[in-house]
């Protein structure tokens, strides 16, 4: 569907002046406010909670997102991860976030849909980095230098990362079986000072019957990752996020900040929450059909209304290239969750091996010369 370029917005750019000296702003993830790190000028920023308006995921799939909620953005991809950075109006080189591989500037436009939200970043960089090391010191077999290296690095970057939410209600037919289980006494063959003998015993035997019905269930912000760049094990293990707290989208919340761009379409990442919430209707059906086991057979869901966010939520990423090999390390802005590679040392797991080895060997020798060396 062909866009009106007049009814987009210009390409974004996140850095705000001081009015005191000029410098740029940044947003301040303790203090909640803009701060200027040369004069020391400070502006609040009002978070606006409640309501955030989403949009219609079938309206879109039918015709494309309203051009209202596009908006245009510089973004360049990295060849090695596939991160789409956002660049400024005035970048023309950087480094990718998410691997640590020097990227050249595509000096490109291109269009995508707008955030509807974002959660500010609640930590800052300074605890992010405590964080890291602290779960950097609990990986016994992590290589020395590396870890060294890490901690004594650069600074960590704060990255907003692409999500997309879904909310949808649903109501779903079913059959399956519910199952009683009964005890009975059977005699059950055994063998008893190596002679065999029956016993009675109690066993259980389950007693199906046929069972249907419909649940229904109204999904509020079914959380899908809108990149690529990082593993899913990673940022699945980032959560829970406090969805509750976010606010309608704020530019000044990401001064300072880079944002990611999506580079999985709120189409496909659709599927991904189809999966979830249908997890989520097996567990109630099950539950409506009750008994002690349950079989089910047949579900037909039935999707009313559905809508999407396209939301911005906060990570500190570390990426450094050790040894020809990429090591990256992610922190949940919010809580200090920390996920990413573990390195392993190969000549730390040998001494140990080695030294395992020496100790059943001293205890075989006591063993042998009771107690005696």
């Amino acid at each position: 569907m062909a866009l009106d370029p007049a009814a987009e917005a210009p390409p974004s750019d996140h850095r705000f002046p001081c009015p005191s000296c000029g410098s740029e702003l940044r947003f301040s993830p303790g203090a909640g406010k803009l701060v200027c790190d040369h004069c020391g000028h400070e502006e609040a920023i009002e978070a606006h909670r409640g309501r955030i308006p989403e949009l219609d995921l079938r309206a879109v799939e039918r015709g494309g997102p309203p051009p209202s909620e596009m908006q245009e953005a510089r973004f360049v991809g990295c060849p090695n991860c596939g991160a789409r950075v956002e660049l400024g109006t005035d970048e023309h080189a950087r480094e990718c976030p998410f691997c640590a591989t020097p990227l050249v500037t595509d000096t490109g436009v291109a269009r995508q849909i707008k955030p509807q939200a974002q959660l500010p970043f609640l930590i800052s960089e300074a605890e992010a980095r405590q964080a890291m090391n602290r779960w950097l010191g609990r990986l016994w077999f992590a290589p020395s230098d590396l870890v060294a290296y890490a901690r004594a690095g650069r600074a960590m970057q704060g990255v907003y990362a692409p999500y997309w939410t879904y909310d949808a209600e649903t109501v779903t037919e079913y059959t399956g079986e519910r199952g009683t289980v009964h005890y009975e006494s059977r005699p059950v063959s055994v063998v008893v000072n190596g002679r065999q003998q029956t016993e009675m015993q109690q066993v259980a035997r389950v007693v199906w019957r046929p069972a249907g019905g419909r649940v229904a269930r109204r999904f509020d912000d079914v959380l899908v990752l809108g990149s690529t760049s990082l593993p899913k094990r990673f940022t699945d293990a980032l959560a829970p996020w406090d969805l509750s707290a976010l606010s309608a989208y704020e530019p000044r919340f990401l001064a300072g900040f880079r944002a990611e761009g999506y580079t999985v379409p709120v189409e496909t990442a659709y599927g991904e929450a189809k999966e979830i919430m249908n997890a989520v209707i097996q567990a109630d059906v099950r539950r409506d059909i009750g008994g002690d086991q349950q079989r089910i057979g047949r579900l037909s869901t039935e999707v009313g209304a559905l809508t999407f966010k396209h939301v911005l939520l906060p990570v500190w990423l570390a990426a450094y290239r050790y040894r020809g090999k990429s090591f990256r390390f992610v922190v949940n802005g919010r809580t200090g969750t920390v996920q990413g590679e573990r390195p392993y040392s190969t000549t730390k797991i040998a001494l140990v091996a080695i030294i395992m080895l020496l100790l059943a060997a001293a205890l075989a020798y006591v063993q042998v010369n009771g107690g005696r060396f």
